[in-house]
C-alpha cells in the first residue's frame, strides 16, 4: 500500500467516526447546527481521501498508461470521475 493510499485510508476511517458521532448526536436529539456541522467535517474528510486516492491513480495507473501507448481509456475514466465531481 503506497503513502496516498495509507492516508486516505487513515482519513477515511477518521471520517467513519465523525460519522457515527453525527448518528449518536441525532439519536440524542442534539442541536441541528451542531449536527449539521459534524457532518460538513466528514463531508470536508471524505473529499481529501478521494483526492488523495485520484492523485494515487494519476501518478500511477495513469502514468503506466501512457508508458504502455493505452493512455485513451484512463484518461476518459479520469474526465468521466472529474464530471461526477463537478456534478455535471
Amino acid at each position: 500500500m503506497n503513502e496516498e493510499r495509507k492516508k486516505a485510508l487513515q482519513i477515511l476511517k477518521i471520517a467513519k467516526g465523525q460519522v457515527e458521532a453525527s448518528i449518536k448526536m441525532i439519536e440524542e436529539d442534539r442541536y441541528c447546527i451542531d449536527i449539521s456541522n459534524q457532518i460538513l467535517a466528514s463531508q470536508s474528510l471524505l473529499k481529501k481521501a478521494d483526492i488523495l486516492i485520484i492523485k494515487q491513480h494519476m501518478k500511477h495507473c495513469v502514468k503506466e498508461s501512457f508508458e504502455n501507448n493505452n493512455e485513451d481509456e484512463k484518461i476518459d475514466e479520469v474526465i468521466k470521475l472529474l464530471t461526477k465531481m463537478i456534478g455535471k
